[in-house]
Order: C-alpha cells, then structure tokens, then sequence
C-alpha cells in the first residue's frame, strides 16, 4: 500500500525562538511515502486492534523515551519560569521558575541522546498534570525547552512538586516486549484527549472532554463501586482518574486480552516488521499510531493499548464490526486539503495534514544518518 501527504502547504520555521509562516508550493515528495501492509484484526469486546506492517523499518535504538529519561532523572521538566532563569552550568542545566503558566513547561535534555516526546504523554505535578500537545524531538544535552502542553488537571493551581514525573500507573506484563509491565511510566491520554490536544489545541475544549471522560468513567464503574463512582466526580486530575483502581479493572477487561493475544502475535510478525496498529472502538475506526521501527512501537505499545481501552470503555455506541478493507482505507489516505510544517532545523519537521474527515500528525527526524518518519499518527474527526 503506498500512501502520501501531498496538499496545499503552511510551512513554519523555528529558528531562535522566532516562527516564521509563509506559503509553499506543494510536490509530492517520497519523504511522505510508506508501505504499510494492514493485519488481520485482534478483537475483544468493543475494542479492535489491526496490526500495521511496514516494508522497512528504520534505527531507532539512539532514541530516549519520556519514560526512560524520567525514570533515570537524565529528563528534567518545570514550571514554565522567567527566561532569565533558564541556566546551563557545567553541561547540566539549572532551573529557575517564579511565574509558571497553565499552557507552558520547561523541559531540559540533559542525556546524551535524542529525546522522543509523543503528543498525548501526561506528566503528573507541579501545578497542574499537563498532556503534551505535539510530537517533537529534544537534541541531547539540551538548553531549557519552553514547551506547549495542555492542562488536564482542571481546578488546581498548587504545586505538589517543583518537578513533574510519571504517574503510579502500573500496566501489566511480562516486563519485556510487547505486552511487558510499565511501573511509574507515564500515561497516555486516551485518543478523545489526545484529539483535542493535537488537533484542536484548544485548552477549554481539553478541560471540557477531561470531565467528559470524567463522568463516562464514573458512570462505568457505579454499579460495582458506588465508592469508587464517587471519588472520581470529586476529582480534577484526569491522571488520578485512570490510576483507580476499579478503572484499572474496567481497562483491564479489554486491554489485557488484547496485549496478550498481540504480544503473542508480534513475536510471528518480527520478521514482518509490525510498526503499529489501526484502532477501532465500537466498529468505527478512530485512530492509527505507527512508528519507524517495531522497538519503538514495543516501548510504547503497553501505553497505547490502555489509552484505546479506556477510549472503549466508555464509548457506548455501536456499529457493524469494522473490516480490514476499512483499516486499509484509513491508513492509505494521507492527503488533505491542508498542511502546516514546524520545523527546528537538523533536529525535526513536524507536520500537519487536515483532510476530510481526518487529520494526520507526521514527525519527522533531521538528525544525522535518520531523514525518516519517527511516528505518524492519524485520527478521525
């Protein structure tokens, strides 16, 4: 299957702080062109998982992951402070904060690898828990990052910590692979979140869908936990949320078989360089996550998986099973009627699709010896 981003074009340049915007013409580049092979589907309840196969897979390896960086303190992120305050001293930076603002973060690499952050990924503290809201690559050793994330934690303005971590969240597995356990790994938003982050950007349409899945899940959990019903509605933070224990073991329902069944079929598909996944909820195709090579889909994969389960948890309406063919169509339809491209020279270029019905989230690395596609994300509107 060959598929292509090729529309009209907004092009932004990061360079120094400054955004430059300006027209392009459009041609229909190979950088934007995969072949991708759609899976027969792994179902369970109102969740289906197609699994993607690409015909190359690409050196991630030198990548670091929010997780990783976190867990080893190598990945410091603050409150947003007074650019003054931002300092590099002896190779490690040194962070200064007095006027934290809900839409901005501060984030130093201070790894001597590239940092992959994922639209969606939730760090808990500070003020408020905050969701990124675009795919980028941090350089190694970094100055101090201002980054754009959403607040999905309505109602607090207190900090619990200067810093922010990873939530309590502990996902089930094995510990290696696909399907292995995640201890104090970050969430992943669930796709309805993650939609209004990416695509959006709007925080007040953030905080309305937050207490929508707020409600949905208290609703799910009532009658075999009124208690457990309660705490959530009393609750601003969506991460606190999806670390309850009784919705864990409504997300668990769905996520562990189908992180079971999946973990088994990707040791068959190794060969066949399984990427990602299309993701439907009910029989309608709502989202496909793929990546540049299977390690990076196997770090991700234990996250994904209970992000798409809670997604089903609380989404009730319901439609004919969907179909590879409908997979197949979703994946291959890449153009739009409009694309945006921010780019920080030699690190990354991400770029935004708007079609019909859809968008489409590319990014892209420029570091030396990559040129590829690290993640390519599609949802629909």
């Amino acid at each position: 299957m060959r598929t292509r981003l090729s529309v009209a074009v907004t092009v932004a340049m990061v360079v120094a702080g400054v955004v430059f915007v300006g027209r392009a013409p459009v041609h229909a580049g190979e950088q934007f062109a995969y072949d991708y092979k759609v899976l027969d589907p792994i179902r369970h309840g109102s969740l289906t998982i197609f699994p993607v196969a690409a015909s190359k897979s690409h050196g991630t390896g030198e990548f670091l992951t929010l997780d990783e960086g976190l867990r080893t303190g190598e990945v410091v992120v603050t409150e947003y402070g007074s650019v003054s305050g931002l300092l590099r001293r002896r190779g490690t930076a040194v962070i200064r904060h007095d006027n934290a603002e809900v839409n901005r973060l501060v984030l130093v690499n201070n790894s001597k690898r590239p940092l992959l952050l994922l639209a969606g990924e939730i760090v808990t503290g500070g003020k408020q828990d905050r969701v990124i809201g675009m795919d980028r690559i941090v350089p190694p050793e970094s100055d101090p990052v201002d980054l754009s994330v959403f607040c999905v934690e309505p109602g607090r303005w207190v900090a619990t910590s200067d810093r922010f971590g990873a939530s309590g969240t502990y996902v089930p597995g094995t510990g290696e692979g696909i399907g292995g356990g995640v201890m104090n790994g970050t969430l992943m938003a669930q796709p309805s979140v993650r939609a209004k982050a990416m695509g959006d950007k709007d925080q007040n349409q953030v905080w309305a869908e937050v207490r929508k899945q707020q409600s949905s899940m208290a609703v799910e959990v009532l009658p075999s936990a009124p208690a457990a019903s309660t705490e959530i509605r009393s609750t601003s933070s969506y991460a606190r949320v999806m670390e309850n224990k009784d919705v864990k073991e409504k997300v668990d329902e769905v996520a562990k078989p189908i992180e079971k069944n999946y973990q088994s079929l990707i040791k068959q598909l190794r060969d066949r360089k399984a990427v990602g996944v299309v993701v439907a909820v009910n029989g309608r195709i709502i989202w496909s996550d793929v990546f540049a090579s299977t390690e990076l889909l196997e770090k991700y994969w234990p996250k994904l998986v209970r992000s798409y389960a809670s997604e089903a948890v609380v989404t009730r309406a319901k439609a004919e099973e969907a179909s590879l063919t409908q997979a197949e169509k979703f994946l291959a339809d890449m153009e739009g009627r409009k694309e945006t491209i921010e780019s920080e020279p030699g690190v990354y270029r991400h770029t935004e699709v708007y079609g019909d019905g859809f968008k489409v989230f590319a990014l892209t690395s420029l570091l030396p010896k990559t040129g590829f596609d690290v993640h390519v994300a599609k949802m629909s509107e």
